[in-house]
């Protein structure tokens, strides 16, 4: 039972581990991403982008047509990339901290109808350790295909380790914040306590001396 589960949750990463996409891009506007990562994670990024023409009312290839991307670590605002890519390229990134990065792309087109060009930028984000991608052709072909069946599942496995180590230090935060806002809602509740015995002995008293002065004790 637990090698099924052990496979399963394999192939669910696999299925996971890779997010292919398409959007628009409307003029020299930027369209952003939020990717919640792990620390020590690779990412690869391959986009292709299209130019909308008026004249065939289709979306084409257009080498013309320049890319901005830009990753960053909302926590931070520390920039891990910024670079100016072709119509068609690839980016990569590896993640030093855990948490949220804003994945940003637009376009950097220069003409007199940039600003209401209409492009169409096809996306495949692969998270994980994806080195193999950039070897060359001759060292891919000398690897056998079940060397690197066995290879990728090993990144997988380690990424699954990864995310497991992840959830568990997100869990800790949560169970500090807890903690914490509990313990605020202890010391306030106290306090509160401590102010109503105040004011309860301070009216006592207060009656007290009002019944003496009123020669009613």
């Amino acid at each position: 039972m637990r090698p099924l589960i052990a496979v399963l949750l394999v192939i669910a990463f696999t299925l996971s581990n890779v997010n292919a996409l398409y959007f628009y891009l409307e003029g020299s506007a930027k369209k952003c991403f939020i990717e919640e990562l792990p620390s020590e994670t690779t990412v690869v990024g391959n986009y292709k982008s299209e130019l909308f023409s008026e004249s065939s009312n289709s979306y084409s290839a257009d080498h013309d047509n320049k890319i901005q991307i830009s990753v960053e670590l909302l926590d931070t605002r520390h920039v891990v990339v910024n670079q100016k890519g072709d119509a068609k390229g690839r980016f990569t990134f590896s993640t030093a901290d855990a948490g949220e990065y804003a994945i940003c792309f637009s376009t950097t087109s220069t003409g007199w109808f940039s600003d209401s060009s209409k492009t169409k930028l096809h996306l495949d984000l692969l998270f994980g350790d994806a080195t193999h991608d950039n070897l060359p052709d001759a060292k891919k072909e000398a690897l056998s295909d079940l060397a690197l069946r066995v290879r990728e599942l090993n990144v997988k496995v380690a990424n699954i380790r990864r995310e497991q180590q992840y959830q568990k230090e997100r869990e800790v935060e949560f169970r500090n914040t807890s903690e914490k806002a509990n313990s605020h809602v202890r010391n306030w509740t106290l306090a509160q306590l401590l102010v109503l015995g105040v004011t309860c002995l301070w009216q006592i008293r207060h009656l007290k001396n009002f019944f003496v002065a009123k020669k009613l004790v």
